[in-house]
């Protein structure tokens, strides 16, 4: 669906009280295409937006409705769905059976093979036909796909963040694929909305925790879409194998992700970042760091950038890799308006190009 730029188009948000949801709002409301026009909500049906979200008076004027799917084709063009894990299979079949176009935030239909449902989300894939339909949403990697599709499987921070920071390595297969370990931190808010014991304020602050150590479920998203690049042009390049540790640090937003691997060649730190800016030039959300400076999530805060470096450790013969994002902007929200953008024919940079805050 391609739209003029003269008549708005209408957007449903599902799941829009949360964190990643409250996003979606703030960036659609400022959209100059985009008319909001639906926005459900389980726990909120019938409150106002505003009493919900303070900060969005004056500028979104709807009412949380409960999620009826069946209902939501009729009063918008294009859906963004930003429910819990499990919770749009239904509801992306509906709207894509109606002939709309969806941006699914979950992981519902971000993994290739149904089969790997089960072993990662304890859940069995009731459509596994529609997989072969979703298209992952990077648009940094998945560009063509997307315009083309009705169904994006929109990544999450964690992912987003480890691809892009080894998208160049894995392409050219300059590192082993089974020596990748990520280390990565996260702000409170990417763990949702819902109250949680680990997530109160004297439980989080002054902290940092692991957790789910080697059983993260998004390790094989990473794994998957590191493996597509490496098979590029070759037959076979084995597995790839992810040990990913996620970190809960004391933040509201952000995410930090430290990555190592063994370099399969010799290397300067000339040629890995030549190597980095050839893969993302002209990528206008992803911002490669100059000199020996580390990307650092206070700078992308509210932003739907992706801040990268690279660097070598010679003695080691190993590549880190660190990246920076917003977990609830190119973690979530900006990257789906980003992955719209793009389906409907827009500039992807429409309605994105807002600064970090600072400080």
């Amino acid at each position: 669906m391609s739209s003029s730029t003269s008549q708005k188009v209408r957007v449903a948000v599902a799941g829009a009280s949360g964190y990643a949801g409250g996003e979606l709002l703030r960036l659609i409301a400022a959209h100059p295409y985009l008319d909001l026009t639906v926005t459900t909500s389980e726990k909120s049906a019938g409150s106002r937006v505003s009493s919900i979200f303070p900060h969005l008076a004056g500028i979104v004027d709807l009412t949380f409705e409960a999620l009826a799917p069946e209902a939501l084709p009729d009063r918008a063009d294009v859906m963004l769905l930003a429910l819990p894990h499990t919770k749009s299979f239904d509801a992306v079949a509906t709207c894509l059976k109606a002939g709309k176009q969806v941006v699914d935030l979950s992981a519902d239909y971000r993994l290739r093979e149904a089969a790997s449902y089960p072993a990662w989300y304890q859940a069995t894939h009731p459509y596994p036909d529609l997989l072969r339909q979703a298209v992952y949403g990077l648009p940094e990697l998945h560009r063509a796909a997307i315009q083309r599709t009705k169904l994006v499987a929109s990544p999450g921070c964690y992912p987003t963040a480890g691809i892009l920071q080894f998208a160049p390595l894995a392409a050219e297969r300059l590192i082993d694929l089974r020596s990748i370990v990520i280390d990565a931190k996260s702000g409170v808010s990417g763990a949702g909305r819902s109250p949680a014991l680990p997530y109160h304020f004297p439980e989080a602050h002054e902290s940092l925790e692991p957790y789910k150590i080697g059983q993260h479920r998004h390790i094989p998203e990473i794994e998957q879409e590191l493996g597509l690049l490496a098979q590029r042009g070759t037959a076979s390049s084995g597995p790839v194998t992810v040990t990913f540790t996620p970190h809960l640090v004391p933040m509201n937003r952000g995410i930090l992700s430290t990555g190592y691997a063994k370099l399969t060649r010799d290397l300067d730190q000339a040629a890995l970042r030549d190597l980095y800016a050839t893969f993302y030039k002209g990528e206008r959300f992803v911002r490669l760091q100059e000199g020996d400076k580390a990307a650092n999530p206070r700078h992308v805060r509210g932003s739907n950038f992706c801040d990268l470096s690279v660097h070598l450790d010679r003695r080691t013969g190993s590549v880190v890799t660190v990246a920076a994002l917003d977990n609830l902007v190119k973690g979530a929200a900006g990257q789906a308006i980003q992955a719209l953008n793009i389906m409907l024919g827009y500039p992807e940079e429409t309605g994105l190009l807002s600064a970090g805050l600072f400080p």
